[in-house]
């Protein structure tokens, strides 16, 4: 049964999570959290519940638990991301680095293992939430950034190929071509790529960032056997090879 717990009247600008979760217990605990603080919260047992929720209202963004009955998170991340850009928290088991890696593989924009404290889970989702509805242009009122032919748009958060085209993106994948293309030339780390694009520290088994790369050079590189736009630096990190123009 899907639950739906407002926010007061007062927050009619509350972003509105949804929480698909087949564990009663952990999702009355994280509506309850997040209700707490200032969002709105629709709850899903399952996939067709989510679907219908979906359906119902707008939502901003989903808390999507791997182990679900029926079609699993991950076939409903796959889903999701074939027809939505909403931006997905993928809820993983602490000891499976496959699900992670896969999930974000799919297009998930971040991920948070359990046992979880929920307060991470609001910075997670408060985090992902500002990268998605940035729009304002950067410091120094720069709107596009061009390389190899290629475009990103920062003000709509888009990325454009060179004969024009819209090329769809994850909002995780934004921000890591965003912060490559803002230093060209750079070795940048894992540590350091991740500390831009998500402000927390790599873990020590964190693939993150290697896998959100892979997913850009399958969409921006003419071989990504031989990827020229981001090199791969051993032992050193990824190097952003193009010039970069901005206007």
């Amino acid at each position: 049964m899907i639950a739906v717990e407002h926010a007061p009247m007062s927050a009619p600008a509350s972003p509105h999570i949804l929480v698909v979760e087949d564990d009663r217990e952990i999702s009355a605990l994280v509506a309850r959290y997040l209700r707490g603080n200032e969002c709105r919260v629709t709850v899903a047992g399952d996939g067709r519940e989510m679907d219908r929720a979906l359906g119902d209202a707008r939502v901003d963004l989903i808390v999507l638990d791997i182990m679900l009955p029926g079609e699993d998170g991950l076939a409903l991340c796959r889903r999701l991301r074939a027809t939505s850009a909403i931006p997905i928290l993928m809820l993983t088991a602490k000891t499976e680095e496959i699900d992670r890696i896969v999930g974000l593989e799919l297009g998930a924009d971040d991920y948070l293992a359990k046992p979880f404290n929920p307060r991470e889970l609001l910075a997670r989702i408060r985090a992902i939430l500002r990268r998605s509805t940035a729009s304002a242009p950067d410091d120094d009122g720069v709107r596009k950034l061009h390389f190899a032919g290629w475009t990103l748009d920062v003000a709509l958060r888009q990325v454009l190929s060179p004969e024009g085209a819209r090329v769809a993106v994850t909002g995780a994948e934004f921000d890591l071509l965003h912060a490559l293309c803002l230093r060209p030339g750079r070795v940048l780390s894992r540590d350091q790529l991740l500390d831009l694009t998500q402000g927390r520290a790599a873990g020590p088994f964190e693939r993150s960032i290697d896998v959100l790369i892979s997913r850009i050079r399958q969409k921006i590189e003419r071989d990504t056997r031989n990827p020229e736009i981001i090199r791969t630096i051993r032992s050193g990190g990824y190097l952003f090879t193009p010039e970069v123009t901005r206007s």
